[in-house]
């Protein structure tokens, strides 16, 4: 769970293509190029794989990943020398790689590893028919236009005609996809977003839900990590709101933010207006005060020590250069402007600027984002209700005090959306819409 608790509020998102012009590599990449399937040997958890390479002008390939809704992500220095194989997934403050050998034409056995965890994969000549396909379930996707290309969102309405009240849900940190899985956490899924807005649906309010940049349907729409600042995801959230506020289907248009993202939902919404508010998990404190608090027993004195400095030198706007290599994977040279460009909003001062209903929920079992910061907004927010769940953990579900309970519902999709949770926050939208 530490290594969880440190990722999530750090993994921002861009991908990038790198591959061999090599003309001797382009020709033994003819030996692998196709489709291949097959897993990474997770305990208990395997994650199901889908690689194509392709040689043609030069050697390239991608890989999808269907429980996470990872479709076609380029793979990053990719080589192959007739024998050993070796690529990359490029993901901002994630080192992320396959290491492996041709066993025989048809089977490739190797390493995964991930931030230093490493477990088996192999991959078999061909694809598993239904293994890489369209959800079950009927998607109906919107498009929007934003300063940095297209991105889409899947709408969820109710039955029967409308208009409805529809809200924006607007999902947390790191490459997380519009049902609140990221493939930064742990191989699996929680759904909880897509949990959240069937059961919205369910009590005749529509939805539409967007993955971040770099994830799931907005896998390419990625903006150069060392270029990325947080008023682009504001940005984002913006260019969807106006188009909500404009679509005749809609009767009222609120706001739900997960996590980082009920921060974006609050500055969005200063600029585009909306007609209610909740903020889910939301931080009560700047990213640079959440962060000392997340590292805190999660290392060693010395490097908790450095890491305070450097995040007060971000705080004053200022770039360091000299970064101990245990702490390069939080504060590596091009992630810091973007930290420094979050670091300038303190949630209180900008839920203080919001004047419509706002309701602010928090689980007590919460392991990122404590009990004390929905205190806060609280506080800055006089004429906000909240909704505490005892039980609930920071992706919406419930879990005991037991670190394998709340470690199981960031990946385990069969668990429901907390007791009260879809409850409360329907009374409070029907209350206000």
């Amino acid at each position: 769970m530490q290594k969880l608790v440190m990722l999530s509020f750090v993994c921002l998102l861009m991908l990038l293509v790198a591959c061999s012009d090599d003309e001797e590599t382009e020709h033994v990449g003819d030996k692998i190029a196709g489709t291949w399937n097959g897993a990474i040997e997770v305990p208990d958890s395997p994650l199901n794989i889908v690689i194509e390479f392709a040689s043609e002008d030069e050697l390239d390939g991608n890989i999808s990943i269907p429980i996470q809704n990872l479709d076609e992500f380029p793979l990053s220095n990719l080589t192959f020398d007739g024998e050993s194989v070796y690529f990359e997934m490029e993901i901002p403050e994630q080192q992320i790689d396959f290491e492996g050998e041709l066993v025989n034409e048809d089977r490739i056995e190797g390493t995964f590893t991930q931030q230093g965890q490493s477990f088996s994969f192999y991959l078999d000549r061909g694809q598993l028919a239904g293994q890489v396909g369209d959800r079950t379930e009927e998607e109906n996707f919107l498009t929007v236009e934003t300063e940095h290309g297209k991105l889409k969102g899947e709408l969820l309405e109710p039955e029967g005609e409308g208009p409805y009240p529809v809200v924006l849900i607007i999902p947390g940190s790191g490459p997380t996809d519009r049902d609140g899985n990221s493939i930064s956490t742990l191989p699996g899924k929680n759904n909880s977003l897509k949990m959240l807005a069937e059961g919205l649906a369910e009590n005749g309010i529509a939805s539409l839900r967007y993955s971040k940049r770099g994830a799931g349907e907005n896998s390419e729409a990625v903006i150069p990590e060392e270029e990325i600042r947080f008023d682009d995801f504001i940005n984002d959230a913006n260019s969807w709101l106006q188009m909500l506020k404009q679509d005749e289907r809609f009767l009222n248009v609120g706001v739900i933010g997960h996590s980082q993202g009920a921060l974006i939902g609050a500055l969005a919404i200063q600029e585009s207006g909306a007609d209610a508010f909740v903020s889910l998990a939301g931080a009560g404190q700047s990213v640079d005060h959440v962060l000392k608090d997340q590292l805190q027993g999660n290392l060693n004195e010395e490097d908790y020590n450095e890491a305070v400095e450097i995040l007060t030198s971000l705080k004053q706007g200022n770039t360091v250069d000299d970064i101990n290599p245990n702490l390069e994977g939080l504060f590596s040279q091009s992630i810091q402007p973007f930290l420094i460009s979050w670091m300038q909003y303190n949630p209180r001062v900008v839920y203080s600027k919001l004047n419509l209903p706002i309701l602010i929920v928090q689980g007590n079992q919460d392991l990122q984002i404590s009990p004390e910061n929905a205190e806060m907004l609280l506080e800055a927010t006089p004429q906000a209700e909240q909704l505490i769940l005892e039980d609930m953990s920071h992706v919406l579900k419930d879990a005991s005090e037991d670190s394998a309970s709340n470690m199981e519902t960031y990946t385990n999709p069969d668990l429901p959306l907390s007791e009260g949770l879809i409850e409360g926050v329907v009374e409070f939208l029907k209350e206000d819409f």
